[in-house]
């Protein structure tokens, strides 16, 4: 998938990652995108010569989308409710996805907000939860924006400090390994945390 993302990143540039960032904060499909690979990408993509693409213009750009996308999931919650758990499931929404997240935020509570950007399926549905829990928006802001900034700044210039210091003979010996590293990690405390309130529930 990498080689895929570099190619379409290479070609449609800021408004495909804005987008995509967008859409996985906040539309309810956005579970089904790379977030965290995607960025890392697009931040190593800055730093190849000829692309014609800023890293200081990607990072910002995605930032200001990743606030604005879980804003949006925010007053989706909010504004829906309850109604979200009467849906049925569907190829691009699972109620479980929404019930971990609720589980999550009453775990963690405030901080959810940031420590879900690192967690897949969590990422869409706290922001979501956010508003049906009726949290302040402005107390919302605070832990969106906080968020924002370290997911969106900080993967994006990952990939592009590694691109720099990575020679260039040798990117498609690193760049695989590195992206499938950040999925797992990406991906490892979402399943940790669906088979613990599995667990949960069972007892």
């Amino acid at each position: 998938m990498h080689f895929d993302l570099q190619t379409l990143i290479k070609t449609f540039g800021y408004p495909l990652v804005w987008g995509i960032v967008f859409a996985e904060s906040g539309l309810l499909v956005g579970f089904l995108l790379p977030g965290d690979s995607l960025l890392f990408i697009a931040g190593f993509i800055c730093s190849l010569a000829k692309t014609g693409l800023d890293i200081r213009v990607m990072a910002f750009g995605c930032f200001v989308f990743a606030v604005v996308g879980d804003s949006v999931g925010y007053y989706t919650g909010k504004r829906f409710g309850r109604k979200l758990f009467d849906k049925e499931d569907s190829k691009f929404f699972k109620k479980k996805h929404l019930i971990a997240a609720e589980e999550f935020f009453d775990l963690q509570g405030k901080t959810a907000i940031i420590l879900a950007r690192f967690m897949p399926f969590l990422r869409t549905f706290a922001p979501i939860v956010a508003g049906i829990a009726a949290m302040r928006y402005q107390t919302f802001m605070q832990y969106n924006v906080v968020g924002g900034f370290v997911w969106a700044i900080g993967l994006t210039s990952l990939g592009y400090f590694l691109g720099k210091t990575i020679p260039p003979e040798q990117i498609d010996h690193y760049l695989l390994p590195i992206v499938l590293g950040i999925m797992f990690i990406s991906l490892a405390p979402s399943i940790f945390h669906i088979l613990k309130a599995q667990q949960r529930t069972k007892n």
